[in-house]
């Protein structure tokens, strides 16, 4: 992929407020929170990634295999839909997965198929075609290094390993079996899978503003992040 390419093309996208939040771990949350504050769109662009995991495991294409899944995505269409309380919903040809794509299998094999150059290159531009005419809330690991290198607010949201690793357990206790170590030991293999690959790896743009929020609440990292967006976007937000 040739990232000066893309960059200037991201430059020529419409004027609408474009906010990146990426990190390891914690996004989801928060970033439905700023958005809903702001009233602006929210993107999960971790669900898109799911959700080619998923259609890619149901047709029985391994993670590597890049004719597979280039072949595959020429009669795949994913898209977001909001329901009339405000809920986002992931449609794969026509069928909701939203409830489908948050198991340890395919989580996995998101992270997996996230290093494909064939998969990157689909998901791309999907994902600029969603930020254009309009303000939005990207949540991602590479959103404000790659996709949308001239964002106007970049949000770098980090935590301490143990905190990760008790958050994911403590959500997913319900439907789930694994050990809190388990869940731990997943965090870390999928960490170190997205910060060494050699496209698009896992990192802090030079302009983000890192928040570590190990001893914060969401609403302080909430409060935090739209401060940064008061700060950085003064005229979208002026002053009384």
């Amino acid at each position: 992929m040739d990232e000066s390419r893309d960059q200037k093309t991201e430059k020529k996208r419409p004027a609408g407020l474009v906010i990146t939040i990426d990190g390891p771990a914690g996004k989801t949350t928060v970033s439905r929170a700023v958005a809903q504050r702001l009233g602006f769109h929210y993107v999960d662009t971790g669900a898109l990634y799911r959700g080619v995991a998923f259609a890619a495991d149901a047709k029985g294409i391994a993670a590597d295999d890049d004719d597979g899944l280039d072949r595959m995505f020429g009669d795949l269409h994913m898209a977001f839909i909001r329901r009339e309380n405000g809920e986002l919903r992931l449609i794969l040809n026509d069928r909701d997965i939203t409830g489908l794509i948050r198991t340890h299998e395919i989580s996995m094999m998101a992270s997996d198929v996230s290093a494909r150059p064939v998969v990157r290159r689909f998901l791309l531009e999907l994902q600029r075609k969603l930020g254009q005419e309009q303000c939005v809330v990207f949540e991602g690991r590479d959103m404000g290094t790659v996709v949308f290198p001239q964002a106007d607010v970049k949000i770098f949201l980090s935590a301490s390993h143990k905190a990760r690793a008790l958050r994911r357990f403590t959500e997913t206790a319900v439907v789930s079996d694994r050990t809190l170590d388990q869940v731990a030991d997943e965090i870390k293999r999928r960490d170190e899978n997205d910060s060494k690959r050699e496209l698009a790896p896992l990192k802090v743009a030079d302009d983000a503003v890192m928040i570590d929020s190990t001893a914060l609440s969401i609403d302080e990292v909430v409060e935090k992040i739209i401060e940064q967006v008061k700060l950085k976007s003064a005229h979208v937000f002026p002053e009384k």
